[in-house]
């Protein structure tokens, strides 16, 4: 759903109108949230999923007397780590303070609370998507996948595609009805890229949502399924935005979600998508940053990339964090950490591990390097060099040849990549 506030007093003053809040306050609750996100109604499918997902036991309210002014919610998630691991992460949602409220303390009260919540519940990370990224930092979030949107010219632009993609087979499918289907690909993706959320039941339901309302002018959800010996081994969801100009037709299509499970479904799927009738633009969002059909066009200068950050990740447990995932070179580093915001993990960390495994410990030896929690969490899957970190001036190296031996051991061979928003 996104999260949007801002303040900045210590978050102590709310302490009496701060808690769990009820079923029946939720309509209450959320309607707080929308009007924080411009107030616009959503649907009513999109009203029934979010209640659905909710989980009430981890969300907060603010409360001025009768009035609702701030909330935030935590989904209970496993993201894929480097190595493959899915490690429980508090998916940090529906974070909104009243106009009225702002520049007050009550976003601080909540994230104090929610990251004494995280940690107790003993998840070591926290993550979310942020509407605003300059409000997170300070509570130790740092941006750590990025994503790709683009504007393609079909028109122009052409795909060479890899050995075996003729042999793949597209069929057209209601996506209510392939449902099972696709999630059974997307399960089979998320060990082998970090960032991925392994979906609950219910969160499916996610890509099915479809309101006239934020179509924009496109088509109903279309789906596309593809198949290689019998077996689904990926699909295409997306809309067809129909328009003509003087020269013709000049239709966009809107992608809204692609998976295939080996390189020649993937290009059969977007082969497809580049070659629908009656459309010269292809409008592509959230896409992974290292994502093949980047080197398969003729002409990328035409296809418009442009990079946004997507998750932010938070260290809940230094510890815990560091130890459950692997490094693709060995490292031996001790790190000094700066957390102001969640002291227990404040002080000295040594790291050790590979390709196998890794612990993080306590230790009393001399630092390595130094840097902030926020640092640590934009590092930690992979995506952002530490030794890029360091050049930023983010990090400082204590012992020569340190930092590029963290970075090394840090980084992924794939690019981590966050599936969808929450």
């Amino acid at each position: 759903m996104g999260n949007n506030g801002s303040d900045s007093t210590d978050g102590t003053g709310w302490a009496t109108g701060l808690r769990v809040p009820q079923r029946d306050e939720w309509d209450q609750w959320y309607g707080t949230l929308v009007r924080a996100f411009s107030g616009v109604p959503e649907s009513d499918d999109e009203k029934e999923l979010w209640n659905s997902l909710t989980e009430f036991d981890r969300s907060l309210g603010v409360w001025d007397g009768d009035e609702c002014v701030g909330t935030a919610g935590a989904f209970s998630f496993r993201v894929t780590v480097p190595g493959g691991a899915e490690v429980p992460a508090a998916g940090i949602t529906m974070v909104s303070v009243a106009a009225t409220h702002r520049r007050r303390g009550v976003l601080t009260s909540m994230m104090r609370r929610q990251l004494d919540d995280v940690r107790s519940w003993g998840e070591p990370l926290a993550v979310l998507t942020a509407s605003e990224p300059a409000i997170y930092g300070r509570f130790g979030y740092g941006a750590a996948t990025f994503q790709v949107n683009a504007e393609i010219d079909t028109g122009r632009v052409r795909l060479s595609v890899p050995d075996g993609t003729d042999d793949v087979r597209l069929r057209y499918a209601a996506p209510a009805d392939v449902l099972d289907a696709c999630e059974a690909v997307y399960a089979r993706l998320v060990p082998g890229r970090p960032g991925m959320l392994a979906r609950r039941p219910g969160w499916e339901r996610l890509g099915l949502l479809d309101p006239e309302s934020g179509r924009d002018g496109a088509s109903p959800l279309q789906c596309v399924v593809a198949r290689k010996d019998g077996e689904v081994t990926g699909y295409a969801r997306f809309r067809v935005r129909p328009a003509w100009g003087p020269a013709g037709p000049d239709g966009t299509v809107v992608v809204e979600d692609l998976a295939g499970l080996d390189p020649a479904t993937e290009a059969a799927l977007w082969r497809f998508l580049f070659d629908i009738d009656l459309t010269t633009k292809l409008t592509v969002r959230g896409r992974p940053v290292d994502e093949a059909w980047q080197y398969q066009v003729s002409d990328i200068r035409r296809c418009q990339p442009r990079l946004r950050d997507a998750l932010y990740v938070r260290l809940v447990d230094v510890g815990a964090a560091l130890a459950a995932r692997t490094y693709q070179a060995p490292v031996d580093v001790v790190f000094e950490v700066e957390d102001a915001f969640c002291p227990w993990n404040e002080g000295r960390w040594r790291l050790s591990g590979d390709v196998k495994g890794a612990s993080c410990e306590r230790t009393a030896d001399a630092p390595d390097l130094a840097l902030s929690v926020r640092d640590l969490g934009a590092a930690y899957l992979g995506g952002v060099p530490l030794a890029a970190l360091g050049a930023a001036g983010r990090v400082r190296e204590l012992r020569p040849g340190a930092l590029a031996e963290a970075s090394t051991g840090f980084a992924s061979p794939v690019a981590p990549w966050l599936p969808h928003g929450f």
